[in-house]
């Protein structure tokens, strides 16, 4: 018995990890596609794309009715870090537009700071995995 219960922490464990993985995954592609495109506008529409893709999947995601109180105040964290990424790349919400020129470091900022989330943050591997397919199925 003692054992299942070890087991079963483990393998939750594994499961959030490689669903933060997939998350960090899609932001480290977007990066990877920003620096792999020259034209500035095209670059902005990549991010904006991409970060507008994740909001809509958390806001998918924290409609369902499984998804805890808990789960709710870690997507609402998402959210927040998100909508502040879309602010600065848009220049609203009294954040100067990032330039064209700083579009390659400001796709690595997204990244680091989406880790950094993913440590502090705190969702259940089932949001997680909805969080990924909902991604999945929009790209």
């Amino acid at each position: 018995m003692i054992m299942m219960c070890v087991m079963m922490c483990v393998l939750v464990y594994a499961g959030i990890a490689a669903g933060q993985d997939n998350l960090q995954k899609y932001f480290s592609d977007t990066a990877c596609k920003v620096k792999a495109t020259a034209d500035p506008s095209q670059k902005r529409a990549i991010l904006t794309e991409r970060l507008e893709n994740m909001s809509k999947a958390l806001d998918k995601v924290e409609s369902l009715p499984l998804i805890s109180k808990d789960d709710r105040a870690g997507i609402d964290c998402y959210r927040a870090i998100l909508q502040e990424r879309r602010s600065e790349l848009a220049g609203t919400g009294g954040y100067a537009r990032v330039s064209d020129q700083q579009l390659n470091a400001f796709s690595d900022y997204v990244v680091q700071d989406m880790e950094q989330a993913a440590q502090t943050v705190t969702i259940s591997l089932v949001a997680l995995l909805l969080i990924i397919i909902i991604i999945i199925l929009i790209v």
